[in-house]
């Protein structure tokens, strides 16, 4: 049998971030609902919170 081989690890929690002056910082939109530490996932027409649901369309 042959080996399987590992995937290759994506850097995308490295694009939710900003550097500015040595510090990062969040750079996507906190939940209104969950409060801060929930951030909104950013979709081609909307935002939308994995936790409870909450939605925001794009214009």
């Amino acid at each position: 049998m042959a080996a399987k081989k590992a995937k290759a690890a994506t850097p995308r929690r490295a694009t939710c971030y900003t550097v500015e002056g040595g510090k990062a910082t969040l750079a996507r939109k906190f939940c209104p609902r969950c409060g801060p530490g929930v951030a909104l996932a950013d979709h081609k027409d909307r935002l939308a919170c994995g936790k409870c649901g909450y939605t925001e369309f794009k214009k």
